[in-house]
């Protein structure tokens, strides 16, 4: 368990343990108050001797993301009843659920743009945020992040990320700004273990598009005569510290030409040897495929993902967007 998180859970379960108090002077005491109040003692008192996120049966650590949504929890996933494994199951299955329906359409068309995307869970449940949104002003929103961490805890984080963007986004500020208002909200409103790394394209109808890049993986612009130009990130990942500030950089993309958004699911997959797959060859396969249509040219870089991989098991979860002018 992350130190830095340690206090942050002991503060919530004190107050959790406060109102359950409240609760006992207010009404008869029931059986699941009084059995809620026990298992926060208990839990308070785990910390105390530093027993805190060890498992009652076997004494290994228990998952951090499941620490981080439960601090009651006490038993790691090999030793789950049967009746808590049917409620996990019950969970991530609605989890994976809501997950899908907060995904844009397959394939688009927004404002002389056509965008494409990939979004591959390494488990049930995945920590990346991949989000098409049209503006107020009828700008099209690219947007595409990775939170840190994985499992259900990722995935919740992931689901505040959407929403707190698509709130923010209706107001229409300038788009640094707009990252900024997000780290602020993102960092103030989750644990100090939790970070997002994100990158945000505001594309327009005359074709250009302006984009900030929080600590993510550099996106790849694909030019028309084979060149590949990257867009570093300006800023650190966002929900770091609340008063980070960011910077954008606008780019004019031609008729034909597309970028490329990935997290570090792509890049960082290995083949059987633990090389890692890399910028370097997402670049060079994308550039050979650059005249192709979005969802084709998402294809293509997928297989051949594959093929490095081969039966290694995915290790991260994978996210790639095409967005090319169409006109």
């Amino acid at each position: 368990m992350e130190r830095t998180a340690l206090p942050v859970l002991r503060g919530q379960l004190i107050a959790r343990r406060q109102k359950l108090e409240s609760a006992t002077l207010s009404r008869s005491r029931s059986d699941d108050v009084m059995r809620l109040l026990e298992e926060v003692d208990a839990a308070l008192l785990r910390m105390d001797t530093g027993m805190f996120g060890l498992c009652d049966a076997c004494g290994d650590p228990i998952e951090a993301e499941r620490l981080l949504a439960d601090p009651l929890t006490r038993f790691c996933l090999d030793h789950l009843t049967a009746r808590e494994q049917r409620a996990l199951e019950q969970d991530l299955d609605l989890a994976a659920r809501i997950q899908r329906e907060l995904l844009p359409k397959r394939d688009s068309q927004v404002e002389g743009w056509d965008v494409a995307y990939h979004y591959q869970p390494a488990g049930l449940v995945s920590g990346d945020y991949c989000d098409l949104i049209r503006g107020v002003s009828g700008d099209a929103y690219v947007l595409v992040g990775d939170v840190a961490g994985k499992g259900v805890a990722a995935a919740m984080l992931m689901s505040h990320l959407s929403a707190m963007l698509r709130a923010l986004l209706s107001v229409g500020l300038p788009l640094a700004q707009l990252i900024e208002r997000a780290s602020r909200v993102f960092c103030e409103s989750t644990l100090p273990a939790h970070y997002a790394t994100l990158v945000c394209g505001r594309a327009s109808m005359s074709g250009e598009i302006e984009i900030c890049n929080a600590g993510h993986p550099p996106p790849l612009v694909l030019r028309a005569g084979g060149e590949v130009e990257r867009v570093e990130a300006t800023g650190l990942p966002i929900g770091m510290f609340s008063s980070e500030r960011f910077l954008s950089t606008t780019l004019r993309i031609a008729p034909g030409e597309t970028l490329l958004f990935y997290t570090d699911g792509v890049v960082e997959a290995q083949d059987a040897t633990g090389e890692e797959y890399g910028i370097e060859r997402l670049s060079t396969v994308a550039a050979s495929v650059a005249t192709l249509p979005p969802t084709p040219f998402i294809e293509r870089c997928i297989r051949d993902l594959a093929a490095f991989a081969g039966m290694r098991p995915r290790a991260d979860d994978v996210t790639i967007m095409a967005v090319r002018r169409s006109r």
